[in-house]
């Protein structure tokens, strides 16, 4: 069986090199060496701003809206997973749509201003695949308008724009661990933030408010990150330069082999270094697409339909009318994208794709 994904597993000798550390020092939760560890070698691999771990990818998003939401309106994406939305839902904030640009598929950053309000207090911006969101732009408006600016950069370990670290620009970045993503602690994630008051406040939130043992700073959950997750964050890390080299290849073997006259990819924005985290292919119609699934499907080949439904279709958010998220959202798969995919894997993907799209 061929899935869109595969967890990277690193040896697992040295995944219990790193938790025989942790069994050493009895300590396998609240903030341990590993885990302190892996933010600072994250920070200095990457060249980002400081950052904070979490236990999941999702937590981060929550954290940034209750700091800086303020219970109000929240501009953001239709296209995106459903965690950008609920999150937003779930912080008592309400989510205010903009449309994409078909090409890159981020946010439409020429249709952001129009969308802002008395009651707009944040921007919520996804970096589709790992493909940055015109970011200049958002943040001039972030700007003009005295908004905080957060970037769902869960796909983004790795990526860079204009020579530095994705996760450098917003107020707030997050990104997410899960074991699907191209870098991963089996489940994790993190929040990236240059502003050390802002990057305080997240602090305290993700443990419970703390101030010490017995004192508080203000209302905070438990957001933490275990040992046992930093230790399988330290064994990948050690091998994410070889996991994007043969992302890469993969990538560049769909690029080369498939015929593009009926179909269509991601456009990276100019001046971006991606990390090959997916591969999303672009139908005509979606009749195309689920006849594609279909001859996938019984050769045992299960690319998946993401992001699909387009969030503002989701019926209890509600977000009215966004044509072009709809159309892409009803159009697009991903493929299978792993370390181990062979090219003649590949090949029978892509001439099964032929094979229904030239029809």
């Amino acid at each position: 069986m061929i899935t869109v994904t595969k967890t990277y597993l690193p040896p697992i000798e040295k995944y219990n090199q790193y938790l025989k550390l942790a069994w050493e020092k009895g300590h396998i939760t609240n903030r341990g060496e590993l885990a302190i560890s892996l933010e600072n070698k994250i920070k200095d691999y990457l060249n980002s701003a400081p950052l904070l771990l979490t236990t999941n990818g999702t937590l981060p998003l929550q954290i940034a809206l209750k700091v800086v939401g303020n219970n109000g309106e929240i501009i953001t994406t239709p296209f995106s997973y459903i965690a950008t939305s609920s999150a937003i839902i779930w912080e008592n904030c309400q989510p205010v749509f903009v449309d994409i640009d078909e090409d890159h598929l981020t946010i439409d950053e020429n249709k952001i201003e129009q969308a802002i309000t008395s009651k707009t207090t944040a921007i919520l911006a996804t970096h589709v695949f790992g493909n940055p969101c015109h970011i200049e732009r958002i943040e001039e408006i972030a700007h003009k308008h005295k908004l905080t600016v957060i970037y769902d950069a869960a796909h983004c370990f790795g990526v860079q724009y204009k020579g530095q670290s994705i996760f450098n620009y917003g107020d707030v970045s997050t990104c997410s661990f899960h074991a699907t993503k191209i870098f991963h602690s089996g489940e994790g994630g993190a929040l990236f933030c240059k502003d050390k008051t802002l990057y305080d406040k997240l602090y305290y939130s993700h443990n419970f408010g703390h101030n010490g043992p017995l004192k508080f700073h203000g209302l905070g959950i438990n957001a933490k990150i275990s040992e046992l997750q930093a230790a399988m964050g330290l064994a990948v890390l050690d091998d994410f330069e070889t996991i994007v080299s043969e992302r890469n290849k993969v990538v560049n073997y769909y690029n080369e082999n498939i015929n593009f006259d009926r179909l269509k990819t991601i456009q990276i924005r100019a001046n971006t270094q991606w990390n090959s985290s997916y591969y999303p292919l672009i139908f005509k119609d979606e009749k195309t697409l689920l006849q594609t699934l279909e001859a996938l499907a019984q050769e045992n080949i299960f690319p998946r339909r993401y992001f699909y439904p387009s969030l503002n279709t989701v019926p209890y958010i509600n977000g009215g009318s966004m044509p072009i998220s709809e159309s892409i959202a009803s159009r697009i798969i991903c493929l299978p994208l792993y370390v181990g995919l062979t090219e003649e894997q590949q090949q029978k993907i892509i001439n099964i794709i032929h094979q229904v799209t030239n029809n």
